[in-house]
């Protein structure tokens, strides 16, 4: 278990099944993070676009733009956070960019004193045909690409942030890695079709190869435009173990955070040090 004093922390991912009202969604998460612990400190993880789902993506852009002089969506998980004692790591919520008609897909991490640690903005943007009822995905069409990796420091533990489709892609998973993270975080709204088919797997794959500690929360059903998402939410061991899962409907799952655990199959088996393709440090165009 991870100390911090005389706490103990937990890792905590919250299945979610999201809609287009914000006060919704922030009572959905409130009603999972009153059924923790105040005395123990945890760090809770929020699905991919926890606040704002299943309406159209041009409704994320003007929820983006109306919230970029307030900064109201990072100031109420902010909230949250401080209520209820946790690490907050926000799943992702749509930001106003630099660039005309677009808005990133933000994650940030939140302190229990409300103090934004760091942020990620997705790198990898789900441009695919999928045979659900969508059909065709385009998020490029209103989401700017991030273009940096992340790792947080959280309570003296690294944690690295990633977004949903990014878990496709083992790459940015190293290098999270090699930067120190012994946690990765994974928010997610998987299709149902494409998480029937890969999320576990691709999950499973990610702890072991980087032997880390993956937290993976998930949208769950139908939502309002019809879109169906997978769920299936989880915590994975770095040896690959599925320590609690939940499939379908909304609510809360825990696990403990192990150091000692980690650095067992870490000693045990190096592949950090006999990995034989170790570069420098990738860098996003």
């Amino acid at each position: 278990m991870m100390i911090m004093g005389n706490k103990i922390m937990q890792i905590c991912a919250i299945q979610m099944s999201s809609n287009t009202r914000v006060e919704d969604n922030i009572a959905d998460i409130e009603e999972q993070l009153a059924t923790l612990e105040l005395a123990q400190q945890q760090l809770v993880l929020l699905p991919e676009c926890c606040l704002f789902f299943g309406g159209k993506d041009k409704a994320q852009l003007a929820l983006a733009k109306e919230n970029q002089q307030s900064n109201g969506l990072k100031t109420r998980l902010g909230k949250l956070a401080i209520k209820y004692n946790v690490f907050l790591v926000a799943g992702s919520i749509p930001v106003l960019s630099n660039q005309p008609e677009k808005f990133t897909n933000s994650c940030f991490v939140f302190s229990p004193e409300g103090q934004e640690l760091g942020g990620y903005d997705k790198i990898h943007l789900f441009d695919v045909a999928v045979q659900d009822n969508e059909k065709n995905y385009c998020e490029s069409r209103y989401v700017k690409a991030g273009d940096h990796t992340s790792v947080v420091n959280v309570a003296g533990v690294k944690v690295g942030l990633s977004i949903c489709y990014d878990l496709r892609f083992p790459a940015l998973f190293h290098q999270l890695c090699q930067q120190g993270a012994k946690i990765i975080t994974v928010p997610s709204a998987f299709t149902r079709v494409t998480g029937a088919a890969h999320w576990q797997t691709l999950l499973q794959a990610r702890a072991i190869e980087n032997q880390v500690y993956i937290v993976a929360a998930g949208q769950e059903g139908v939502h309002l435009n019809g879109r169906e998402t997978w769920g299936h939410s989880m915590i994975i061991s770095p040896w690959g173990e599925i320590l609690t899962q939940l499939d379908t409907s909304k609510g809360i799952i825990c696990a403990d955070y192990q150091e000692q655990e980690l650095d067992k199959v870490r000693k045990a088996m190096p592949v950090a040090t006999h990995n034989r393709f170790k570069n420098k440090l990738m860098s996003y165009e």
